[in-house]
C-alpha cells in the first residue's frame, strides 16, 4: 500500500473490509464447530463420559500461531492505513479550520474565510484544526475523516474529494446546547471553478461583506438570519426591536441600538436576553474595530435576511390586496405610495391631534395592525386592520417597504 497514491477513503475502507471479513470467517467457523460439537458429543451418543487427553501439541500450536498471525496482519494493515491518514501529500492545499460553539470557519492561504469548506476535487486538502473554546470534532463521513479540535492545540488531517459534489460536515463531539446545529458542508468543485470562486471571494472580501463577517466570527452558528429560532435571538429585524434582558439579576426592557449591539458582542454576559442560555463568548480583543463597526452598521441598515423577506413581502402585499390601494412607483392612489415611505415624515391625525411622525418600523407595523390609530392626512380611513398577520409575515412586509426607499 503506497500512502501517497491512495485516498483516506480507500485507506480506511480497505482496513475495515479486511477486519470485517476476518470477523465473518471467525463467526461462521466458531458457530459451525459449536453446532458440530452439539451433534457429535450429544449425551445420547455418549451417555458415559470418556477420558480426554491432557494436552494436544498440534492443536495448541494451531490456536496460538494462527490467531497471532491474524492479529499481526490486522496491525500491519491498520498501520499502513494510519500512515496514509498522517502523511499529507506535498501538493495539498492548506486550509485553517477553526471550531467554536457552534460553527466552523475555514480560512484559506490568501485570507478568505468561509463557513463552508470549498475545495477543488481531486486535489489533496491539508487541514490545520483548532478550537476557540471547548472540544469539538471535525468529521466528514464521506471521506472517513475525523479529528478532534482542541483549544490551544493544532491537530492535522487531510483528505481528497474524488469528484465534485456536496458532502456533509459534522461536529462529532458533544460540545453544548447547539451541538446538533454545528453542521456545514464540503463543497467540491472542478479546479477551474475553484480558482474562479477563490478569486471572486478574494475581491469580495476586499470590499467587506457583512454577512461574511458574521460567518467568519461564527455568529450565524447561533443566530438565524431569517427569523427562525436558534440558540440565540434571530438577527432578522433586530435593530430597533425591544428586548427583555437580565442585567445583574434584574429584568429590564431595552431598545436594540448601535450601543447595545456593540456591547452584546464585546460583553455578551452583561445583558442576557431573557429565554436564551448565557453561552456566547466575548469578542473583546478578538475582533478588529473596523469589523465591529461594519457589523453594527449592517444591523443598523436593517439588511439582515432582506433578500429573502423582500420576496416574501412582495408576495404578501399582493396576496393581502395592499397594492389595490398603495402604489410602489410613487403614483397617487387610494392610500399613500409605498415608494420612499420608510424614513419619510408623514402628517397624521392621531388621538384627535395633527402630528408629524417618522415612518419608521414601529409606525409601519402599527399602520398595518391598527390603521385607524394614525390616519395620514389627505387620505380616507378605509384600510381594514390586519391583526391576524404573523410576526414573520409582518416582518417580511416591513422589509419589503424598506427596500422601496
Amino acid at each position: 500500500m503506497n500512502p501517497s497514491a491512495i485516498s483516506t477513503t480507500e485507506a480506511v475502507d480497505a482496513v475495515f473490509y479486511y477486519i470485517f471479513g476476518i470477523s465473518i470467517v471467525m463467526l461462521v467457523g466458531v458457530t459451525a464447530i459449536m453446532l458440530w460439537f452439539l451433534v457429535k458429543y450429544n449425551r445420547k451418543r455418549h451417555p458415559q463420559p470418556k477420558p480426554s487427553p491432557r494436552y494436544n501439541l498440534i492443536l495448541e500450536a494451531t490456536w496460538t500461531i494462527i490467531p497471532t498471525i491474524i492479529v499481526l496482519s490486522m496491525f500491519w494493515y491498520g498501520w499502513q492505513g494510519y500512515t496514509t491518514l498522517t502523511n499529507v501529500p506535498k501538493d495539498a492545499l492548506e486550509v485553517q479550520v477553526t471550531a467554536r460553539m457552534w460553527s466552523w470557519t475555514f480560512t484559506y492561504p490568501n485570507g478568505v474565510a468561509e463557513d463552508r469548506l470549498v475545495i477543488p476535487a481531486g486535489r489533496a486538502i491539508s487541514l490545520s484544526i483548532t478550537s476557540e473554546d471547548v472540544l469539538h470534532s471535525f468529521y466528514v463521513p464521506a471521506f472517513r475523516v475525523k479529528r478532534d479540535a482542541v483549544p490551544g492545540m493544532t491537530t492535522r488531517a487531510w483528505f481528497r474529494a474524488p469528484e465534485p459534489g456536496s458532502y456533509d460536515l459534522f461536529c462529532a463531539e458533544y460540545c453544548g446546547v447547539g451541538h446538533s446545529a454545528m453542521i456545514t458542508t464540503v463543497e467540491a468543485m472542478s479546479e477551474k471553478d475553484f480558482e474562479e470562486w477563490l478569486r471572486h471571494e478574494t475581491l469580495e472580501g476586499e470590499g467587506g461583506e457583512s454577512e461574511k463577517l458574521l460567518a467568519r466570527y461564527g455568529c450565524i452558528g447561533c443566530h438565524s438570519l431569517d427569523g427562525s429560532k436558534s440558540v440565540g435571538p434571530t438577527f432578522q429585524g433586530l435593530f430597533g426591536r425591544e428586548v427583555t434582558v437580565v442585567t445583574e439579576g434584574k429584568e429590564r426592557t431595552v431598545t436594540v441600538d448601535a450601543e447595545y449591539i456593540e456591547k452584546s458582542i464585546l460583553q455578551p454576559q452583561a445583558d442576557l436576553v431573557k429565554g436564551y442560555p448565557p453561552v456566547m463568548p466575548s469578542f473583546e480583543g478578538r475582533i478588529p474595530q473596523e469589523d465591529l463597526e461594519e457589523i453594527v452598521e449592517y444591523f443598523r441598515r436593517g439588511e439582515v435576511g432582506m433578500e429573502k423577506t423582500e420576496t416574501e413581502g412582495k408576495n404578501l402585499v399582493q396576496e393581502k390586496g395592499c397594492l389595490g390601494c398603495h402604489s410602489t412607483d410613487g403614483s397617487k392612489s387610494v392610500g399613500p405610495t409605498f415608494q420612499g415611505l420608510f424614513g419619510r415624515e408623514v402628517t397624521v391625525e392621531k388621538g384627535g391631534e395633527t402630528q408629524t411622525l417618522a415612518a419608521d418600523e414601529e409606525y409601519i407595523r402599527e399602520s398595518i395592525r391598527q390603521p385607524k390609530a394614525a390616519i395620514v392626512r389627505g387620505f380616507p380611513p378605509v384600510m381594514p386592520d390586519f391583526a391576524d398577520l404573523t410576526e414573520e409575515e409582518l416582518e417580511a412586509i416591513v422589509n419589503y417597504i424598506k427596500e422601496l426607499r
